[in-house]
């Protein structure tokens, strides 16, 4: 059983199979974190056209109502009511983009922080390697961990992050609402 457990233990894996194995893992999280960056891109550009077709959906009804001679105080619930409606389907909209921006960040935020672990075990192998330690080309591996690279999470507190982003998205929604209700009500019966 001794046997056993120390062989299993101290390993001789090849220098160059240990540096391919942790090369490979930093190639395959860099390229994962390049992946996100585009993903969280595309879903910002999607995040800015919302805003954009809801400024032009909000301007057309403003203009509506300061041009129009027919709408009265006693109908400023119909485009209160629009307002609401409109404000509801932006509020969806931008909530599920922003759940996929926020969730593309957490991803890359673990594929960065695996990849700067993953480079720091390159960087000790190497300079053990470099420093003379391993001269029959084999490196001794002390435990199978050594090599092996989990997945890494960031601390909790990086949720309060997102937290903050979504209370400025949404606190700036509820100012706009508030604005179009009160100048709807202006407008018409004022």
């Amino acid at each position: 059983m001794a046997d056993y457990e120390t062989h299993h233990r101290h390993q001789a894996i090849p220098k160059e199979t240990a540096l391919q194995a942790l090369n490979t893992i930093i190639q395959l999280h860099f390229e994962k974190t390049l992946e996100k960056k585009r993903a969280i891109d595309l879903q910002k550009k999607e995040l800015y056209k919302h805003f954009l077709l809801f400024f032009i959906f909000l301007s057309l009804v403003f203009l509506g109502q300061s041009q129009s001679t027919r709408l009265e105080c006693r109908h400023c619930w119909i485009p209160i009511s629009l307002l609401s409606l409109a404000h509801l389907i932006f509020y969806v909209s931008v909530a599920q983009t922003l759940r996929c921006i926020n969730g593309f960040k957490y991803q890359r935020r673990c594929h960065k922080l695996t990849l700067g672990l993953a480079t720091e075990r390159l960087r000790e192998l190497k300079m053990r390697v470099n420093g003379g330690e391993y001269d029959g080309g084999e490196v001794v591996i002390g435990d199978e961990s050594e090599l092996e690279i989990h997945y890494q999470e960031p601390p909790e507190s990086y949720f309060g992050k997102f937290k903050r982003n979504w209370a400025l998205h949404f606190g700036f929604l509820i100012l706009i609402y508030g604005f179009m209700v009160s100048s709807s009500v202006v407008l018409l019966c004022f």
